[in-house]
């Protein structure tokens, strides 16, 4: 076949058309030209080639797919249109875990033994003859996935696509969103699985998958007794809520202490780039554990159907470099009311009393 169009756009078209023709060796000849022409796509072939690539995807051999997946992503990253792309990516995610799930149980299986490293080729064949083929290439192929996946999972509106909203009645009667419904808690499941037959964690799409988006948020203020009522939305990770918190309650005059910067809280926001920062509380859970500042969000536990955190003086000085988990997702947390004092008794009822942290 000689390609009638030069650029990233005329090698989609050829891929596409040699994918859905199931012409393994226009598709491949097309695969090459993806990869070499990506570099210098103009704007319009990145925002058409993204979904066309995508709507493709389980047409794609086994092998190459992931490769494609993270093109996707990067087209995504580049502007074209997240919510078009994510039921592909996330239907090969969703069967790349399933295949690496299937990978640790059939090496169990056949003598198990640490893991196979992937590398940038195809599984060996002695690997493909203990776990079988698509077994192997989902294993090998899960850093492409997450690649491609945490890529689509930045855009709220990506997030909002795998969730079931759990209703729940908050204060003032708002609606409470769960961490997960049946489509990420799966993809979660999944996850899990893999992590505990391997011993591998993917970390960055664990803690894309429990992003929380127009969350509320009670937060008890214990050396005040005072209480507090946010909305956090695409906060990856709570080095990036403990700044933000500081901002809001510190920064808006409501408790004592250091306010982070205006640099600080941009980071922490959608400003690019990382500022050093220092840490104003110890983040508590309601039953005494501590919340680390290296987890997440979700990690807050529910109590009468909202999260309720508790910030108590910091047990010890510490700083860490300002900014977000995701440097592609926007994050806020907007502080809603102050709570009334009788509010705040009743959410400090429900609290173990301060002590020694026991996480």
């Amino acid at each position: 076949m000689i390609f009638s169009k030069a650029g990233f756009g005329g090698a989609v078209a050829d891929f596409e058309a040699a994918v859905v023709a199931q012409d393994a060796k226009r598709s491949g000849k097309a695969f090459i030209r993806l990869q070499e022409t990506f570099g210098r796509a103009k704007e319009t072939e990145l925002f058409a080639g993204g979904p066309r690539l995508a709507a493709v995807l389980e047409q794609v051999p086994p092998s190459p797919r992931g490769v494609v997946a993270v093109l996707v992503g990067a087209c995504v990253e580049r502007g074209a249109d997240a919510e078009r792309c994510a039921p592909g990516v996330l239907a090969g995610l969703r069967a790349a875990l399933e295949g690496a799930v299937a990978f640790g149980e059939a090496w169990a299986a056949t003598g198990g033994g640490a893991f196979p490293v992937p590398d940038d080729g195809e599984p060996g064949e002695e690997i493909v003859e203990r776990t079988g083929f698509e077994a192997a290439v989902g294993w090998w192929t899960l850093s492409q996935w997450e690649m491609a996946a945490v890529a689509l999972l930045n855009h709220r509106a990506v997030r909002a696509g795998l969730d079931e909203k759990a209703a729940g009645a908050g204060p003032d009667g708002a609606t409470v969103h769960g961490q997960a419904g049946s489509g990420r808690g799966e993809l979660l499941r999944l996850l899990t699985a893999v992590a505990q037959a391997s011993g591998r964690e993917l970390r960055c799409l664990s803690y894309a998958l429990q992003v929380l988006d127009d969350e509320p948020l009670v937060v008890l203020h214990r050396p005040t007794a005072t209480g507090y009522l946010l909305r956090l939305s695409g906060i990856g990770d709570n080095f990036q809520l403990h700044t933000l918190l500081a901002d809001a309650l510190i920064g808006g005059g409501h408790v004592a202490g250091r306010a982070p910067s205006p640099q600080e809280v941009a980071v922490c926001r959608e400003t690019p780039g990382q500022v050093e920062t220092a840490g104003s509380f110890e983040l508590v859970a309601p039953d005494g554990d501590r919340l680390w500042n290296e987890g997440t969000p979700a990690d807050i536990p529910v109590v009468d159907g909202v999260r309720l955190l508790v910030l108590d003086e910091p047990s010890y000085a510490r700083s860490w470099p300002a900014g977000r988990f995701f440097p592609g997702m926007r994050g806020d947390l907007i502080l809603e009311r102050a709570l009334e004092p009788e509010e705040t008794e009743r959410w400090l009822a429900r609290v173990s009393p301060a002590g020694e942290l026991t996480g």
